[in-house]
């Protein structure tokens, strides 16, 4: 299937397409107690990824100067807060490096265009300071294992963790990653990320679905050394694989827990856990990634343990997707979270609303509205999460604008 993005999921589909709305939910995981659709809430998470990556959302481009660094994200703040969103997760380690000047990595590259080169300002400090003036949760969105968007090395800053400690990192499908199975990379890892956990007032950490890479056919990623060092005692590579995720995920979590125990700690997965024909707990949906076998994430582990505090599925599909139904996969979740404390917020492809290279249904500004009706009658749902800023500020076919006077009449304070 090729590489995997927020920006480009496509699903090996099989059998027939899906039914009616109704029909769907009537087969899907055990219902919950429907909540009025559309009913508003007081308290709801309503979130909106701000990408930094590749500069998707901010900065527009990296070398402008501060003070349009500034404006452009003071006006994604204001936007959000005309949205009567109230969280942002930004992007503040999206290649093992560092939008605030971190103890253990380089400067961001997406902010000067020189990996290691100060901007002259902290990004962080001032986002935590101006998202929390107008009211809005800031959340830090970290990637654990992405080292680069290339293989070459000597394309890095010279400090680069990487470029001092070559052997933690696999080049494969085109990048440079972290070996997760090296005990050392995880604590480096994790005393990088938690770096701006403990310096700043963040409300959240927040993972993405970037763990293990995603697959690329006719690639293999090289931890053979260190699955022969570290891997006795599991059955096959792949349990090894989805231990030392356990360990990354279990850990961060823990340390959170114990040192700053209001911080919320969560994460966005693909939001297939397992299709059910691999296993009879999964989801009716035959997608062409599965986390739990392909990512080496046990996504519903990490739920039913109890070790992150909240769960955002990407459910980046429309209603009635043959492969991965939309109106399949949010009941899935309503029950996977249902008798445990984590809480559960829907993922939502903003992103793909209006865009003309996307199936009909997206083409419908009612799309996303029709979506956040359909959770609403499951009271696990606490909330939506729209991929991406942009898309939020120029909302191309207006789907934005159809949620906020849909089902956001009134802000709402996000879940503490």
């Amino acid at each position: 299937m090729g590489r995997m993005t927020r920006r480009r999921f496509t699903v090996a589909t099989a059998g027939a397409t899906a039914g009616a709305v109704t029909g769907l939910l009537a087969g899907g995981a055990a219902a919950a107690a429907p909540e009025a659709a559309g009913r508003a809430r007081t308290t709801e998470f309503r979130g909106v990824w701000a990408a930094t990556v590749v500069n998707v959302d901010w900065p527009s481009r990296p070398g402008l100067p501060p003070r349009q660094q500034r404006a452009e994200l003071l006006a994604l703040f204001d936007a959000a807060v005309a949205r009567r969103l109230n969280v942002v997760l930004l992007q503040v380690r999206p290649t093992a490096d560092a939008f605030w000047p971190s103890r253990y990595e380089p400067w961001s590259e997406y902010l000067t265009g020189t990996q290691g080169r100060s901007p002259g300002w902290d990004p962080l400090a001032f986002a935590v300071r101006e998202a929390h003036r107008r009211r809005l949760q800031l959340y830090g969105w970290f990637n654990p294992y992405r080292v680069a968007n290339h293989t070459d090395p000597g394309r890095l800053a010279p400090s680069h963790p990487a470029r001092r400690h070559p052997h933690w990192v696999v080049p494969y499908g085109g990048k440079l990653y972290y070996n997760p199975g090296l005990p050392e990379v995880r604590s480096f890892v994790q005393d990088a990320m938690l770096d701006a956990v403990w310096r700043y007032d963040l409300d959240g950490v927040h993972f993405d679905d970037y763990f293990y890479p995603y697959p690329v056919t006719g690639q293999d990623f090289d931890d053979a050394a260190a699955y022969r060092r570290y891997g006795r005692g599991f059955p096959d590579r792949a349990a090894w694989r989805r231990d030392n995720t356990d360990r990354l995920v279990r850990d961060i979590g823990r340390r959170i827990a114990e040192r700053k125990a209001h911080v919320r700690f969560g994460i966005s997965p693909f939001a297939v856990w397992r299709n059910r024909a691999t296993d009879p707990r999964g989801s009716d949906t035959r997608a062409g990634v599965q986390t739990y076998d392909d990512l080496y994430a046990d996504t519903l582990g990490w739920v039913r343990k109890g070790w992150i505090d909240y769960i955002v599925p990407q459910c980046y599909w429309h209603i009635g997707f043959p492969a991965a139904d939309y109106a399949r996969l949010v009941p899935w979740w309503a029950e996977a979270v249902r008798g445990t404390k984590v809480r559960l917020y829907i993922g939502e492809a903003l992103y793909r609303a209006g865009d003309p290279t996307q199936p009909a249904p997206w083409q419908d500004p009612a799309e996303l509205s029709r979506h956040l009706t359909l959770a609403g009658r499951y009271r696990e749902v606490r909330g939506h999460a729209f991929f991406s800023a942009t898309q939020m500020v120029k909302d191309p076919v207006g789907a934005m604008a159809r949620v906020v006077r849909d089902h956001y009449p009134h802000p709402a304070r996000p879940p503490r």
